[in-house]
């Protein structure tokens, strides 16, 4: 059961870490959100928070790794993906792209209440 709990938090730390890759560029958070860049101030607070979910997923994929890690990474984790789909549906408007960041949220919610309910069924064993 540790393993699968632990392959679990690997694959939402990887949802977490995906966006990381637009540190590297504008141009690439651009095309990853679908949208324009209209000046440097957008683009240094969308590189920010490539690298903000860059250290969070790299916590995740830490923490799996470590039992006494696991439930702040879930809780992390949790806020980050369901913050992010509670935003997404008040707001609303939102292009193809970001319809496809909330999708992909919405599977790592799926695989992390997996892990909670194993960790939770884990943790009932131990006790009985």
């Amino acid at each position: 059961m540790d393993k699968l709990i632990a392959a679990l938090l690997v694959a939402v730390g990887l949802i977490n870490l995906l966006p990381m890759v637009g540190v590297l560029s504008g141009a690439r958070i651009a095309a990853g959100y679908g949208i324009d860049l209209p000046g440097p101030d957008l683009e240094i607070l969308l590189r920010h928070r490539a690298l903000l979910f860059g250290v969070l997923g790299g916590f995740i994929v830490y923490a799996a790794f470590l039992p006494a890690l696991q439930w702040p990474a879930v809780v992390l984790a949790g806020l980050s993906m369901a913050g992010f789909l509670l935003l997404a549906w008040s707001v609303g408007g939102y292009n193809a792209a970001l319809a496809k960041v909330a999708l992909v949220d919405a599977i790592g919610l799926v695989l992390l209440a997996a892990a909670v309910l194993l960790k939770l069924q884990a943790g009932a064993q131990a006790t009985a």
